[in-house]
């Protein structure tokens, strides 16, 4: 294909098209997958505050049930004096430690700054609340006049007050009992507990808003992704469009035209359109070649009329169909005379007249062939025996011109044999124009002869 046909090819390019789709699809799965990740981040938000919400109820629970646990062991002392109480107290204390253990988990937490002040305030008054109740303890173990030495540090190193030390030994043992039973303990555990309910309630809070904005940054991503979801399957309804109207298509359509052996249309993207004028220009540089083959096979190289071969195979064809034909078996008076005399060129111009003339002196329908040196047959279809008589007409209208040449040529005339046959060529019709033109021959020749049966 030359330069000027390849700039008129215009399309859509594949190579174009699958680097556009491969580019729109990778940043669309990008951004796909940042979405999800995205999701995966606001859902893990989600868990993680339901998680610290729970976390926070349990460990708020501990710092309750280890307050509560230290007033029920130092009250049960106040009560019966038994010194077990005051080492089950200290267990808790130091050993235990579930309030201390749960605010170090809780300090672990994505806890909001205000709930932490609650969490704080709640363990400070139960330290603080620890402080009487130790106290509490020391009165009583004054009171019983008890070994210090079997009691803790914390216990041991407690100053009596001056105002305590003058009681009498109901009077500390009431005083004891009323600084862990009395309205004012009462009122200070209650704002351990206040606290506590604020930290949960406030926790609460903490919780929901930070789950509705997962919530909502959730719905907000899942949109998202529905929407390049979306895209995506857009995308590739789009691609399986362009790939069935660039190439598949295209392809059918050029099947279909070599299976019948035709022009490709020119159709589909800018490589099949490229290929089509391609596979194009070649088609019928070998459309005329064959043609030009073709020609040279069936076409006598000297006259131009169809050879022998052709001839034999219109024969063939002719044989086959059911209508009424006839044949003229044409010979060019003593041509040997004429090669001999005035030379071949001359010879082969005498046959060229004769040729052009027999070719011109029949209708279009007819088919003139030269099937010797000098010697031609026509093929007149479609005709009837009543049509000697302008058949012979002809010949002499011929003869006449042959026999008074304008041209330079020399004189020359035809021997004609002509049979007819209601159906198609049969196998005897040459043989009987051959016969009929001996009776020509034997007649004197310039003339024409018919078939007429066996003599």
């Amino acid at each position: 294909m030359n330069g000027n046909s390849k700039k008129t090819v215009k399309g859509i390019k594949i190579r174009t098209m699958n680097i556009c789709m491969i580019l729109i699809s990778f940043i669309l799965y990008i951004m796909l997958i940042l979405a999800t990740i995205n999701a995966s981040y606001r859902y893990n938000l989600m868990t993680s505050a339901m998680e610290d919400y729970i976390a926070c109820e349990k460990n708020a629970d501990l710092v309750k049930e280890g307050s509560d646990y230290l007033t029920e062991q130092v009250r049960l002392y106040t009560v019966t004096m038994d010194k077990k109480y005051v080492e089950e107290y200290f267990r808790e204390v130091y050993t235990v430690k579930r309030r201390d253990s749960a605010l170090e988990e809780m300090k672990a937490l994505h806890l909001g700054e205000k709930a932490g002040e609650y969490l704080q305030s709640a363990l400070d008054n139960s330290n603080k609340l620890m402080e009487e109740e130790i106290y509490a303890m020391k009165l009583i173990s004054v009171a019983q006049e008890s070994d210090m030495s079997l009691f803790p540090d914390v216990v041991k190193n407690v100053e009596i007050k001056e105002e305590d030390k003058n009681l009498s030994y109901d009077e500390m043992i009431e005083k004891a009992r009323n600084m862990v039973f009395g309205q004012e303990y009462q009122n200070k555990k209650s704002v351990i507990m206040n606290d506590i309910s604020f930290f949960l309630n406030k926790n609460i809070d903490d919780t929901i808003e930070k789950q509705e904005d997962s919530v909502q940054n959730l719905k907000q991503t899942m949109t998202r992704q529905q929407v390049l979801i979306s895209i995506l399957f857009v995308e590739n309804i789009l691609m399986f469009f362009l790939i069935i109207v660039l190439i598949i298509k295209p392809l059918k359509i050029y099947i279909e035209n070599i299976e019948d052996k035709e022009r490709l249309d020119i159709s589909g993207s800018y490589e099949f359109k490229y290929l089509a004028l391609t596979y194009n220009n070649i088609y019928e540089l070998n459309a005329a070649n064959e043609a030009m083959l073709n020609y040279r096979a069936e076409h006598d190289p000297l006259t131009g009329i169809i050879n022998r071969g052709a001839f034999e195979n219109l024969r063939q064809l002719l044989k086959l169909k059911q209508i009424p034909i006839a044949l003229l078996i044409v010979d060019v008076d003593k041509f040997k005379l004429i090669n001999d005399g005035y030379g071949h060129e001359v010879g082969d111009l005498v046959l060229k007249k004769v040729a052009k003339i027999l070719e011109e002196s029949f209708r279009t329908s007819d088919y003139t062939a030269r099937i010797g040196g000098d010697e031609f047959a026509v093929i007149l279809t479609d005709i009837l025996p009543d049509m000697k008589s302008v058949i012979m007409k002809k010949i002499n209208d011929i003869n006449e011109e042959l026999l008074h040449p304008t041209d330079g040529l020399p004189e020359v005339s035809l021997s004609v044999g002509g049979a007819f046959s209601p159906s198609g060529f049969r196998d005897e019709l040459y043989k009987n124009a051959d016969s009929a033109l001996y009776r020509t021959k034997e007649n004197g020749r310039c003339g024409c002869s018919f078939y007429e049966g066996e003599d």
